[in-house]
Formats: C-alpha cells, sequence, structure tokens
C-alpha cells in the first residue's frame, strides 16, 4: 500500500450505480416502443423483449462472480490512512463516466423501436435489474463475512469504471459500520446510524 493511503470506492456501490439509470431509460423506451407499430408488431417486439429483459437480467446478475469471488476472498484490511468514498460521490462518478454510452443505448433502443417495438428498452431494463441482482448478491457476501468490499478508485477509473476489470488487482475490506451506504450499496436508513 502507497504511503498515505488511498481512495476507495465501494464494490456493491458502483455495482448499483448503474442499475437506476437503465432500468428509468428502458422502461422510457419501451414505453415509446409499444406506440409505434414497428416491422414486427407490438405483439411480437413485447413478446421478444420480455424474453431478453429476463436472459439479460440472468446474464448480468451471475456475469464474473468467479472474479468477484476471488477478489473478495483475498481482501485485504484497509489501512488508516484509506480514505472512504461517500456513496453520493461513487454514483455520481460512475453516471458522470457513463453519461454517453447510456445516452447511445437509450438512443439504440429508442431506434430500434421502429422495427421491434419495445424489445431494445425492455433489454435495458433488464441489465439494470441485473445490476440490482448483483448488488445484492454482493451486500449477502458482505454481511456473511461481516466486512464490506472496497476498490482503489485509481485502478476503477483505470478499468472504465469495472470493478471487477482487468485493472483492479485487489479488495480492500473494511467493517459492517464503515461507511455510508449499507452492504448491497444501498443508502443506509437513518435507524441503522444510531
Amino acid at each position: 500500500m502507497a504511503r498515505g493511503g488511498q481512495g476507495l470506492a465501494r464494490v456493491a456501490v458502483v455495482v448499483r450505480a448503474g442499475a437506476a439509470p437503465l432500468w428509468w431509460l428502458g422502461v422510457f423506451a419501451a414505453g415509446i416502443g409499444v406506440l409505434v407499430p414497428g416491422l414486427t408488431g407490438r405483439r411480437i417486439g413485447v413478446l421478444a423483449g420480455a424474453a431478453l429483459f429476463v436472459v439479460a437480467a440472468a446474464v448480468v446478475a451471475t456475469a464474473r462472480r468467479k472474479r468477484y469471488t476471488a477478489l473478495a476472498g483475498s481482501a485485504a484490511r484497509a489501512g488508516r490512512h484509506d480514505v472512504l468514498q461517500d456513496r453520493a460521490v461513487t454514483v455520481r462518478n460512475w453516471r458522470r463516466g457513463h453519461r454517453w454510452w447510456l445516452l447511445l443505448a437509450f438512443l439504440a433502443a429508442l431506434g430500434s423501436g421502429f422495427a421491434v417495438p419495445a424489445a431494445a428498452g425492455l433489454l435495458m431494463a433488464g441489465c439494470g435489474v441485473g445490476l440490482w441482482l448483483k448488488s445484492a448478491w454482493i451486500g449477502r457476501r458482505e454481511q456473511a463475512g461481516e466486512a464490506l468490499l472496497w476498490v482503489r478508485v485509481d485502478w476503477l477509473v483505470r478499468g472504465a469504471g469495472r470493478p471487477a476489470g482487468k485493472a483492479v488487482r485487489a479488495y480492500r475490506s473494511t467493517g459492517i459500520a464503515a461507511g455510508d451506504a449499507a452492504p448491497g450499496g444501498a443508502r443506509r436508513k437513518a435507524a441503522a446510524l444510531v
């Protein structure tokens, strides 16, 4: 560890950061897509979208679990001088770094509605649900191990915001009460802070 400590972001918060934008943009794109008859018709588009929703949620929720497990298993304790990033800062940084990808995905989902209504929007929404499920899985691991998982911010930036990417070499861990986010990355309830 470098002298003076490192900036650390919660792994579950980073995973969860993309869930809400993908869900809401996907639902909005699907809702607009249903208004357009499209080449395949609304019924086929919605049925295809429902199938894509389920598949996307399952794939995103289970992707790279071995990598997350390996990094969590070898996590070292955070140092006294490490700086724990606030949940709001982590979410804002992730969304700011991915805003153009989210916009392009939304526009692509809207455009594809003229061919297969609602399908791409439901695919986006499924990816958002998959991220929520993955963050919940990380939260269960954190509670079972009674340790929160953190990733160095500089590795996160180098890895394009992926908390289990190649740039990430190890996780750090803290006690379950550290930081301002509950296990799984959600906001802590006010009663839990007392």
